[in-house]
């Protein structure tokens, strides 16, 4: 099955300053402005929503391919995508700028002071999806993930065009889009992510009710952070899968982009939606206790073991074949599945 995840790919400084920011602001003296900190500690780590979740699909074998726009700084990550089991062939290499980078300095009170460069992510609306259908052939889904807000509406206005089932996943972005803009992301998606307060956001965008987003999407999947998820479709009861327990929160950050690849694969498999959600939840804890959004290692038979002592004998047995085994083999046709 081929899967196209379209979005942002980034890197992340993080670094920390042992001081308080606080201690360095002068009351009365605020309208002009130049600080320093000395960070005794920095972290580069590998990101972006797009590639995150790419990155869980290739590592269940799905061999996904990543349509974003890097900068000239980006082989050394090209490469550890590639071996994590990402196309990264129609990724745009931009020739001006680096690629988009959050640089982030964090006091010891946990207060931030942070800036996000867009770099080449700026390009992105340059891309199509027509040349990476003529290189591989026919999409069966689409991810639109966060990225240049023009790129999300290109791609978009692409898979209706083309008629390839997409998922919508506009994110933090929402915040930056405006009415007719989110409304045109949200064009009859058949998977549309969001977290608890993104549903909200949503709703508040685009001025439409529950029921109302609910009529144009097949599936709503809201994550509920240590509430596990939601799923929702019209016509039906909500459905809430619980989250995993008993696995240390080490870092937050990039656990939404593993329950996703979780939740696209498991689709993929034509598993339904309740089975696919368990996966991704259980694909997300291998993220929340590491450090960093892809950093993670994973274990297939670990990750099985977790659906079982949290979903029960039925859930693992489901998804033992194709975890166990070829994913890709077993991902044939559609990602629409039974539509349960």
């Amino acid at each position: 099955m081929r899967i196209a995840v379209t979005g942002s790919i980034a890197t992340d400084h993080l670094m920390a300053f042992q001081g308080r920011f606080t201690d360095q602001l002068l009351t009365g003296s605020l309208e002009k402005v130049s600080l320093s900190f000395l960070a005794e500690e920095l972290e580069i780590r590998r990101g972006g929503v797009a590639a995150n979740i790419a990155v869980g699909l290739g590592r269940l074998g799905l061999a996904p391919l990543l349509v974003g726009a890097a900068g000239s700084d980006f082989a050394d990550y090209q490469l550890w995508l590639k071996q994590n089991g990402v196309d990264t062939d129609s990724v745009t290499v931009s020739t001006t700028r680096h690629t988009a980078r959050f640089v982030c300095t964090t006091d010891s009170e946990q207060n931030q002071i942070a800036t996000f460069y867009t770099g080449a992510m700026s390009e992105a609306r340059e891309i199509g999806l027509r040349p990476l259908i003529g290189r591989v052939g026919r999409l069966d889904m689409v991810v639109v993930a966060p990225n240049d807000p023009a790129a999300m509406l290109r791609h978009t206005q692409e898979c209706i065009a083309l008629g390839i089932p997409f998922a919508a996943d506009p994110s933090q972005q929402l915040a930056h889009l405006g009415r007719s803009d989110v409304r045109e992301l949200l064009d009859h998606p058949q998977l549309l992510f969001t977290n608890e307060y993104e549903s909200v956001l949503l709703q508040e965008r685009t001025g439409w009710t529950e029921q109302q987003v609910l009529g144009r999407t097949d599936v709503w999947v809201t994550t509920l952070g240590a509430d596990g998820v939601r799923i929702r479709r019209a016509g039906r009861r909500p459905v809430t899968v619980p989250a995993v327990t008993g696995v240390p929160a080490v870092d937050p950050t990039g656990v939404g982009d593993a329950f996703r690849a979780g939740f696209l694969a498991g689709r993929a498999w034509h598993t339904s939606a309740e089975r696919a959600a368990q996966l991704g939840c259980a694909l997300a804890t291998f993220a929340l206790e590491t450090v960093g959004t892809q950093e993670y290692t994973l274990d297939r038979t670990t990750l099985l073991e977790r659906v079982r002592h949290a979903y029960g004998p039925g859930a693992s047995d489901d998804l033992a074949v194709p975890l166990l085994g070829d994913g890709e083999d077993a991902a044939h046709g559609s990602a629409a599945g039974d539509g349960g």
